[in-house]
This record gives structure tokens, C-alpha cells and sequence, in this order.
């Protein structure tokens, strides 16, 4: 059973910093996709960030691009999210969601994912 459990969330400034962590559980890095959503309130899941285990190419959304650093140490079965310079508009919960990897596949999408963890709530003050 795969299993995924966030972690990290929390109150910070405008310009702070946080890493979020994904502890995961019943599936092999390798063989997977794994991503960071977000949602806000009132507004749609939204993709954040996603690597592929088997080949560790990864993806942002243009909004984090520069900011955010994903990461995932196989060893750990842990997942990684650095947010740097945080923003006000980057408060949302946020969630981890993994996948067995398909080549081409867009990891972008929520509908791709059928993992899920509970989510962390992080907040950025102004």
C-alpha cells in the first residue's frame, strides 16, 4: 500500500523560507513520479513541482520556477520541497501525490496522480 505523509508546513514571512518533506512508503522511487499540488482556498489543485525517480528529470510550474527546489533521497523514501522568497500567493495547502512513471506522460496533472497524502498548510504572511 503506497503511503505519503507530509510534513514541514507552517507560518512564515514574505521572503522566508520553508522545506516541506513527503515521507513515502509501499513503492520503489524508481519505478515512480512524484510531485508537489497545492490549492488555495476557492481555487483549483494546482501542480507545483514533480521529479521522476527513474531518471530525476523534473518539472516546475512557472510561478516557482526559481524559488522552489524539489528533491528526493531514495534511501529515506523521502520527498523534498525548498520554498525560498516566499510569497503571500504561495499560501495553500499543500500535497504530495506520487504515480507509477509513463514515459510522456504530463505529471503536471492532478487526474495523473492517484496517491495522495493528507496535505500541510502553509501560510505566508504579508
Amino acid at each position: 500500500e503506497v503511503r505519503l505523509v507530509e510534513s514541514g508546513g507552517g507560518l512564515v514571512q514574505t521572503g522566508g523560507s520553508l522545506r516541506l518533506s513527503c515521507a513515502a512508503s509501499g513503492f520503489t522511487f524508481e519505478d515512480y513520479a512524484i510531485a508537489w499540488f497545492r490549492q488555495a482556498p476557492g481555487k483549483e489543485r494546482e501542480g507545483v513541482s514533480a521529479i521522476v525517480g527513474v531518471n530525476g528529470q523534473t518539472y516546475y510550474a512557472d510561478s516557482v520556477k526559481g524559488r522552489f527546489t524539489i528533491s528526493s533521497d531514495s534511501a529515506k523514501n523521502t520527498l523534498y520541497l525548498q520554498m525560498n522568497s516566499l510569497k503571500p500567493e504561495d499560501t495553500a495547502v499543500y500535497y504530495c501525490a506520487a504515480t507509477l512513471h509513463r514515459p510522456g506522460s504530463d505529471y503536471a496533472l492532478p487526474a495523473r496522480y492517484d496517491n495522495w497524502g493528507q496535505g500541510t498548510q502553509v501560510t505566508v504572511s504579508s
